[in-house]
């Protein structure tokens, strides 16, 4: 049995990565204001997990792909984090949110 937190967990992971994932595909092709606007929805669901988890370790972790994210943006050689890796990342997060539904 899984615990409902841990479900709850990727799901929400599952949710930013959607969005990081079109943040890539707007970034891609050079839509700077989609781009934007992408950030700023996976950012707001970061936060809300942030909030859910503040008195946790996890809450490092996501303040990190917080930074990472706000970098991949606006400073993108300061972490060179790859779409690939950014993609890999949070691939198995949707695949269980998936499995779970």
């Amino acid at each position: 049995m899984v615990d409902k937190d841990f479900k709850k967990f990727a799901f929400d992971m599952g949710n930013v990565g959607a969005e990081v994932s079109r943040l890539l595909n707007w970034q891609k092709i050079g839509e700077g204001e989609q781009t934007k606007n992408c950030l700023l929805r996976a950012l707001d669901l970061l936060d809300q997990m942030i909030n859910e988890n503040s008195q946790k370790p996890l809450a490092k972790e996501l303040l990190y792909l917080r930074e990472i994210l706000c970098a991949k943006v606006f400073l993108p050689n300061e972490y060179r984090a790859s779409e690939s890796q950014l993609k890999n990342y949070f691939l198995p997060f949707a695949i269980l949110a998936r499995t779970w539904d």
